[in-house]
């Protein structure tokens, strides 16, 4: 993810919200990666999943033009939810390596019509246990 000029706040670090956005981009790409298509999920399943708690430790704020990686790493699954734990992380320069925000995020799968906890599909769970 390239920090872009919209990402930072008045002091020239990325605003600690967009972090959140960082780590809903790398869950999704995550989950394609697997195999799982959300808008299937949604349209033909009527499931999909929200994020029901984030848990964030920022460490030092990224800057306007810096790349970072952003990963997901799942850390435990259950009937109807996961964990995972997600880092954004300096990609280049003098800072390679180093974690600007690292997060746990546990994500529901729910139903759409009415917001109730789903089994998660066995395609996730298939390919997690892989």
């Amino acid at each position: 993810v390239r920090v872009y000029y919209e990402d930072v706040d008045i002091g020239g670090v990325v605003y600690y919200a967009n972090y959140l956005r960082y780590f809903e981009r790398a869950r999704s790409e995550w989950l394609r990666s697997l195999g799982v298509n959300q808008e299937r999920l949604a349209t033909v399943e009527g499931v999909g999943f929200v994020v029901v708690r984030a848990e964030i430790d920022y460490k030092i704020g990224a800057r306007f033009d810096d790349l970072l990686e952003i990963t997901v790493v799942p850390v435990e699954m259950k009937r109807a939810y996961f964990w995972l734990e997600q880092e954004a992380r300096y990609a280049d320069g003098p800072n390679a390596g180093r974690v600007c925000a690292a997060a746990r995020i546990k994500a529901a799968c729910v139903r759409h019509s009415d917001m109730r906890p789903q089994p998660i599909p066995d395609i996730l769970v298939a390919r997690l246990a892989a």
